[in-house]
């Protein structure tokens, strides 16, 4: 589902800011080489994220679900001097083409990967979140939502992607276990009175819910 038309949003494109060269090349070969490249947040997306950051000033950010590390490279541009992203993700095979670009980016001193099951890391890492992104399995949004909650700051941001999910959370018999995730995951987050939120339609959608 394309939320704009192809040429509006060729016109907002081409009045962002243009990805940095290494991101650049992150995405051709993200592109070109990596299954599923629908999953990278991209040019538009990405200097969003970087956008936010740099307006959050953030110290400590948690993002669940790497891919290739695009997005944790943008979340660092905002960093506050020696804070940290602290990105997670299952998927092993990715790991070196991940640290890689970390490196050729400047940032192997404040983004580290962890490989492994977010469910079972979440719980071992303990510090005070300015940013929690959610780009992970989304049948466990809630889980996450949960887990993170209490360590997240006052005034801190828990910022989900893919909640429109292609329009399918309009679907009132969906029944699989990512669109169900989704629509329930949304309704928590508009409903529960430890956060206020904004649904942004950016790309397949962004929920930016604010701790209170």
């Amino acid at each position: 589902m394309n939320f704009l038309e192809e040429r509006l949003e060729k016109y907002v494109e081409a009045h962002t800011e243009k990805e940095s060269p290494i991101l650049q090349k992150l995405n051709r070969h993200t592109q070109a080489n990596v299954l599923n490249p629908r999953m990278l947040a991209g040019h538009y997306q990405g200097r969003l994220i970087a956008m936010l950051s740099k307006m959050i000033q953030p110290e400590y950010i948690l993002e669940i679900g790497t891919y290739t590390g695009y997005s944790a490279i943008c979340w660092a541009e905002g960093l506050m001097s020696g804070g940290k992203v602290i990105t997670i993700d299952v998927n092993e095979e990715l790991q070196e083409l991940i640290e890689s670009y970390i490196t050729d980016s400047g940032n192997e001193n404040c983004i580290e990967l962890i490989i492994g099951n977010a469910l079972e890391l979440i719980p071992t890492l303990d510090y005070p979140w300015d940013i929690v992104f959610l780009d992970a399995d989304k049948e466990n949004y809630i889980n996450y939502f949960e887990m993170v909650i209490d360590k997240v700051k006052l005034g801190g941001y828990i910022i989900a992607d893919n909640v429109l999910w292609s329009g399918k959370v309009l679907d009132t018999n969906a029944d699989d276990p990512d669109t169900t995730g989704l629509i329930a995951y949304n309704k928590l987050i508009q409903n529960d009175a430890r956060v206020e939120n904004i649904l942004l339609p950016v790309r397949d959608g962004l929920m930016i819910a604010r701790k209170k």
